[in-house]
């Protein structure tokens, strides 16, 4: 049984931002020739998560609209009154809540065991920022 564990660094842009890693997973498997196995993608951050989804552009932004109108940011959150690193992201963790921030996904035959129309993704939820990081860990056969 082979086990490695990568980072994938990422960057964003926007407050809610979903960032499709599928393509960076898979290739992370390529590198290490894996046919059978399970890959866990871990978000290593309290304000983003991981999850599977339809990467449609219209399907994104409804749901960057429905995240946006769960969790408002003018709240008055406790969080907000002394923050740890200076943002008022109270919001954001709380959507985080109700997130996942880790996935594990088969690999069958090489390949990420996804549906059709399933991506993986990065979802940030207190952007824009400039380093963001996942982990990625690969466990399985050659």
């Amino acid at each position: 049984m082979h086990i490695s564990l990568h980072s994938i660094d990422l960057s964003s842009d926007a407050p809610i931002t979903l960032i499709d890693v599928t393509a960076s997973v898979q290739a992370l498997i390529d590198a290490e020739s894996i046919r059978s196995g399970l890959v866990t993608v871990i978000s290593k951050h309290t304000t983003a998560s991981v999850c599977i989804n339809e990467r449609e552009p219209k399907l994104q932004q409804d749901m960057i609209d429905y995240l946006t109108a769960r969790v408002p940011r003018e709240a008055p959150y406790r969080h907000n009154e002394d923050t740890l690193d200076g943002r008022d992201n109270a919001h954001s963790h709380l959507l985080a809540l109700s997130m996942n921030t880790s996935e594990n996904i088969p690999i069958v035959d090489g390949k990420l065991l996804l549906g059709t129309w399933q991506s993986v993704f990065f979802v940030e939820l207190d952007g824009p920022r400039a380093a963001r990081q996942l982990s990625v860990q690969i466990m399985g056969q050659a």
